[in-house]
């Protein structure tokens, strides 16, 4: 089993104060803010992590299904639109994703897509928001 670990820290209030998250490979070290949340501040915040891991996670397990089925990718591009919304609430996952592989159909990726994105680990894990997903096949 693998375990990998990220780690936050916050220190104030809510408003006024800031945090650090911190991946444990050392990858990524970066601040987040009431601000870089709720607003549009420059830090980052833990959806804009969430969305990162989802296209990831998605992008590999998409190659993978897609490769077992005879249609090894030439590349997977994915995008994660997280919704924070009142409560405050991951409300809606949007993921959009591009693909080139040679001989694969519109309706083959279709396919391939919607079975990465109902099994890929983190689409798994995050279960309870809606995730919706868009593919376009490149040529």
């Amino acid at each position: 089993m693998t375990v990998r670990i990220s780690s936050a820290e916050w220190k104030g209030t809510l408003k006024e104060g800031g945090g650090t998250v911190k991946l444990a490979s050392g990858v990524y070290e970066g601040p987040y803010t009431f601000a870089s949340r709720f607003e549009s501040g420059p830090e980052t915040n833990p959806e804009e992590l969430v969305g990162a891991a989802h296209a990831g996670c998605f992008s590999m397990f998409l190659a993978d299904v897609l490769a077992t089925a005879g249609f090894p990718a030439t590349f997977v591009q994915t995008r994660a639109h997280v919704h924070l919304t009142a409560g405050p609430t991951i409300s809606l996952i949007e993921l959009e994703t591009e693909v080139k592989a040679p001989g694969l159909t519109e309706e083959g990726l279709a396919e391939h897509a919607t079975t990465a994105k109902e099994n890929c680990p983190v689409s798994k894990a995050l279960a309870g928001p809606k995730v919706t997903l868009k593919a376009t096949l490149v040529r």
